[in-house]
């Protein structure tokens, strides 16, 4: 496999903090990598100095070949930069904004008006390519912004929180975009806080905690070495106040979380605990409404490689703290 992004010993510090600590790692041509990681763990710097923004205190990247430090334009000509924020000019059109990004390369008037017609058929915006970006809505403006990223041709995509704050409509259009431009060859780096977005669109996932990498791999052999942390999932027709206490003393259920009307059940013996489910709703007349197993998730990976943890509750239930929330995890 060919390594476009190469990555060695790379490390920076901040007087004696150290941000990012050597670390090591290799993005293959024509895959969505993955880079997550709590808050403070070294994400953005590490991003900052893989796309010639902050110089390393030591080690070095490689963007197709060419040394970040020393042959900086070469590899910036090679990429493209989505930042979590859409930084277009909203005066502006989406035409406007693509073909001044166009100035901005280079690019000869002829190519930077093709190119920028290309990508507003792509990007589905070719009809309203004249109107200003103010009456835009959230999601088309993040498709704008894509687009000026791609305006040189990129052969590498860096891409932040790219789907964050997005309603849902907008939010499947941004993957299927970013799925179909991968599909035709194009390289994501995608930085992200939603374990399920990362665990449905990247090829491999690289996990950083407090400056250093915690692991690599794909996203089911990630799982794979949490596989103690299966859980059965319950919901009942009707529920009352004690119920979560009562699945919490259940023979085999180490944790609950209650998850609106349903409460996970964290187990290393499923066949147990679903057993200790139906003796229990038989003796109280409850009907179960659904009854799911569980293996464990990403997001579950990234609990138990960062030490991010939720506090217990009353009864052994999980509350919540640091940074783990639903399927995502704040900035």
């Amino acid at each position: 496999m060919e390594h476009v992004i190469e990555v060695s010993e790379l490390t920076k510090y901040y007087g004696d903090f150290c941000a990012v600590d050597h670390i090591s790692f290799n993005v293959e041509k024509g895959e969505v990598f993955g880079f997550l990681g709590p808050n403070g763990a070294g994400k953005t710097t590490t991003v900052r100095m893989l796309t010639g923004i902050s110089i390393p205190s030591a080690g070095w990247a490689k963007i197709m070949g060419h040394d970040i430090r020393k042959q900086s334009v070469e590899a910036k000509e090679l990429m493209g930069i989505v930042p979590d924020t859409s930084n277009v000019y909203t005066e502006l059109s989406a035409w406007d904004n693509l073909t001044f990004t166009g100035q901005l390369y280079g690019m000869s008037k002829s190519d930077r008006e093709g190119r920028a017609n290309e990508l507003l058929e792509m990007f589905e915006l070719h009809d309203r390519r004249h109107e200003k970006l103010e009456d835009y809505s959230r999601g088309m403006r993040r498709r704008v912004c894509i687009a000026m990223a791609l305006m040189n041709r990129s052969s590498i995509l860096f891409l932040d929180e790219p789907t964050s704050g997005l309603d849902v409509q907008s939010v499947i259009t941004i993957r299927e975009l970013i799925g179909k431009l991968n599909h035709e060859g194009l390289t994501v780096f995608l930085t992200t806080h939603n374990m399920e977005e990362a665990s449905r669109m990247c090829d491999r996932i690289a996990i950083i905690n407090h400056g250093k990498i915690a692991a690599i791999d794909t996203p089911e052999m990630l799982k794979r070495t949490a596989e103690g942390l299966q859980s059965v999932e319950v919901s009942f027709e009707a529920t009352n106040r004690d119920i979560h206490d009562e699945l919490a003393r259940m023979p085999g259920v180490e944790e609950t979380l209650k998850q609106g009307d349903k409460f996970r059940l964290y187990t290393d013996d499923p066949p147990s605990v679903l057993s200790e489910v139906w003796d229990y709703a038989n003796r109280n007349e409850l009907k179960l409404i659904t009854v799911n197993t569980h293996g464990p998730s990403l997001e579950d990976v990234f609990v138990k490689l960062t030490g991010i943890r939720e506090e217990p509750r009353k009864g052994g239930g999980r509350g919540m703290k640091g940074q783990v929330r639903g399927r995502g995890v704040n900035r």
